[in-house]
This record gives structure tokens, C-alpha cells and sequence, in this order.
């Protein structure tokens, strides 16, 4: 016990050392020696945050040290006694274009963030602190308010149900996290030719789509490409967060899948630059054609074949 109040002791010492200089008497900043007797859990665990060593830097100046670099000049906050009214920055009363605007104030040089302001979350008034707990964070890292996967279930119910299908990306099991394949705060991600915005999904190497961060087979540059994978993606034929069928697919029959443009609709399906396709020439009522990638096998793209057949 007399070990660990010491070493309390000696952490509440180390932060007055760094952050705790007196501001002068014509300044509206008290420093953070002045939060501690009102908000002693906060002033005891400070030295675990990230934060901790930005705001304690030597040589900072008083708004951006301590508690004060994030909840502004707190002089008049000690003495009115309290109260959330009386400090600038008080988190729970603030709009969410508040919000934002205080904690970019350190965090907008990151590029990860550089598209927040136009990202889906800030236009549906997610900000940062939907997801992040400065003070009482039980994530490793990043100050999330809980487990990564669970922060992003809080909104997102339908996912999480993706994510119980019989077969699906191994998020639930901690193999990956969400933000493997999107970016939270905003993607790069231009608009498709549907008109609609990718759902903050990364790109990776290349401006590629993030599946190819571990499918790297299916990367390419091929001679022959697929169309549908070129233009529409993965998603054009697979469930990304999970499905009730093999391989994620989006159809329980590889056939129906490929059935859905290869139908011999307009001059697409049937014909592709002359060449009749197996659509056309094959009987889908015998069940030897119906798994078309028993043949075609490099449904990705091909070196060898136009046709993606071995």
C-alpha cells in the first residue's frame, strides 16, 4: 500500500513538474493544479493518456497545456466553484461542430483525418467523441470508449448481424477490425458511377480497394480483366461482411451470380467485343454448366485467357 501511494505521489509529481506552471495573475488560464481537488480520478490517470505527453511538453504555453490545451481557460471555472457552464470547452453541453473544431485543433495535420469534415459520420453529427472517451477509455489504443467492433455495432446493428452469418470476415474473433477496411474519420474514396459514396471504405496501394491489402493474388495488373471486377469491384459478386453463402457470395448458385450480366442483355452477355460467351453457347438447364468456375477459373483476370479459363 505505502508502495503505491508513493508512486501515485511521485506520478501527481512528475505532472505538476511538466504542466503545472502558474499562470499569471492577468491571465485567464489557472493551470491544471487548480482541476486536481474537484477532478482527482482524472488528475490521477492523466499520465496513462496520449495526451499526456503533448500537453506537458516544456516550453507550452498555457492554452495548450494540461486540461486547459482541450477545456479552455479554467479561472473562471475554479472560481465560480464549478460547474459546466462556466469552462469553455465542456464536452457533453457542446454542439457537434464544437466538438470537432476543439480536438482538431491538434489533430487536423493527420492525414488519416483529412477528410473528416466531408465524411459520413460528421454529416450525421458523429463526432469524436461518439466513439472516443479521453478520460475512461478501455481500448488499448486510439482512447475508444470500448472495443473497437463494439463503438461501430452501437450504429451500425445491421453489420453487426453480417457479421453472424455463417461465413464472414473474422472481426468478431479479433483477427481484424473495422477499421482494416474503412477509415472512420473519412476515406479518399471518389464518388462511383452510381452517384453514391463508398461507405468510407480505405483504399489501398495503387488507390485499390482494401481487399487487396490481403488478397493479394487477386491484385493484377492481368492482361485480361474482368469487368465487373474492374468497374464495380468485389462487392459486385460478394457480400464483404458476411453471407449465408460459401466464398461470401452474394447468390447461393455461382451461376446465378455470374447470370446476372452474362444474360444476353442488349450486346453485353452474350456477346462480349464478338466472342459468343459460355451463356450462349451453353445450356444452363444442365447442371454440368451451371458451375462456371470449374472452367473459368481466373474470374479475377487472366494472363493467358480472355475467356479467364485455365
Amino acid at each position: 500500500m505505502g508502495l503505491r501511494l508513493l508512486a501515485t505521489a511521485g506520478v501527481i509529481s512528475c505532472w505538476t513538474l511538466g504542466a503545472q506552471t502558474p499562470a499569471a495573475n492577468d491571465s485567464p488560464f489557472a493551470g491544471s493544479n487548480g482541476c486536481r481537488p474537484c477532478h482527482p480520478a482524472q488528475a490521477l490517470q492523466f499520465f496513462r493518456n496520449p495526451h499526456f505527453k503533448t500537453t506537458v511538453a516544456k516550453g507550452a504555453t498555457p492554452e495548450n497545456m494540461g486540461c486547459e490545451a482541450c477545456h479552455g481557460a479554467g479561472k473562471k471555472h475554479i472560481a465560480a466553484g464549478g460547474g459546466r457552464a462556466t469552462i469553455p470547452n465542456a464536452f457533453s453541453l457542446m454542439q457537434p461542430n464544437q466538438v470537432l473544431d476543439a480536438c482538431l485543433r491538434c489533430h487536423s495535420k493527420d492525414v488519416n483525418r483529412a477528410n473528416i469534415r466531408r465524411s459520413s459520420h460528421t454529416q450525421a453529427n458523429v463526432v469524436c467523441t461518439s466513439c472516443h472517451s479521453i478520460h475512461r477509455s478501455d481500448s488499448a489504443k486510439s482512447l475508444l470508449a470500448a472495443k473497437q467492433a463494439d463503438v461501430c455495432y452501437g450504429c451500425h446493428s445491421d453489420v453487426r448481424a453480417q457479421f453472424s452469418q455463417p461465413f464472414k470476415h473474422r472481426v468478431n474473433e479479433g483477427f481484424m477490425t473495422c477499421s482494416d477496411c474503412h477509415n472512420p474519420h473519412g476515406a479518399n474514396s471518389g464518388v462511383s458511377k452510381t452517384g453514391h459514396r463508398p461507405r468510407m471504405v480505405e483504399t489501398g496501394l495503387q488507390n485499390e480497394q482494401p481487399c487487396m491489402k490481403c488478397h493479394t493474388d487477386k491484385r493484377g495488373p492481368f492482361l485480361f480483366e474482368h469487368a465487373a471486377v474492374r468497374v464495380d469491384g468485389c462487392e459486385s459478386c460478394h457480400s464483404p461482411h458476411g453471407s449465408t453463402n460459401a466464398r461470401l457470395l452474394k447468390r447461393p448458385v455461382v451461376f446465378t451470380v455470374c447470370l446476372e450480366c452474362h444474360n444476353g442483355s442488349g450486346s453485353f452477355g452474350r456477346q462480349a467485343d464478338g466472342i459468343p460467351t459460355q451463356s450462349a453457347s451453353h445450356n444452363m438447364a444442365d447442371p454440368r454448366y451451371r458451375n462456371c468456375t470449374t472452367c473459368h477459373v481466373r474470374v479475377h483476370g487472366s494472363n493467358a485467357d480472355r475467356r479467364f479459363l485455365r
